[in-house]
């Protein structure tokens, strides 16, 4: 079977890597990209998906998470980057683990110039905080990337984005 064949739910094998890691807490700032993921995480009675007023109370709610002895991931798309990079910081000099799903705006067939500049230096602004990054360029690989990337974090007290091309999600048409 080719790449770019996955016939499978990317989403339901993202939420499942999720579930299956022990994260129990999602945070996330509303976004179409990720939607299914969300909504499966919303629907996990095991789960406790928090909407986000800003990104940058994202790393905030992980510490909070860990702090406590649970594990969250924080959904964002790539444009609140920028919201959140002074929270981000904070994780590498306080070393708990943050695990971020990035729906990666302007990474295959871009049609809105507006989401271009923070969506190409996202994952050199994830990067400049510490975190290390995973890319998911095809379905059947979102699974088995977001269960390492969170064995990564959660093992090493690291901040882990995973950054998800439009070739996973889908281009947004703008006219």
């Amino acid at each position: 079977m080719a790449r770019t064949q996955y016939e499978g739910d990317w989403s339901k094998d993202v939420h499942d890597a999720l579930d299956g890691s022990g994260v129990t807490q999602i945070g996330y700032v509303p976004d179409g990209g990720m939607k299914n993921v969300i909504n499966y995480c919303i629907d996990n009675p095991k789960m406790s998906a928090i909407p986000l007023a800003s990104e940058e109370e994202g790393p905030c709610l992980a510490a909070g998470a860990w702090l406590g002895g649970g594990k969250a991931a924080i959904i964002m798309q790539s444009t609140g980057i920028g919201n959140a990079i002074n929270t981000f910081s904070m994780i590498e000099v306080c070393q708990f683990p943050c695990l971020v799903l990035v729906s990666h705006r302007s990474s295959w067939g871009e049609g809105n110039r507006w989401q271009t500049p923070m969506g190409q230096r996202g994952p050199d602004y994830f990067k400049m905080a510490g975190f290390h990054t995973h890319f998911v360029e095809h379905g059947i690989d979102a699974g088995e990337t977001v269960a390492a990337a969170a064995a990564q974090a959660y093992n090493t007290g690291n901040g882990i984005g995973v950054f998800f091309s439009q070739r996973v999600m889908g281009v947004k048409k703008f006219l």
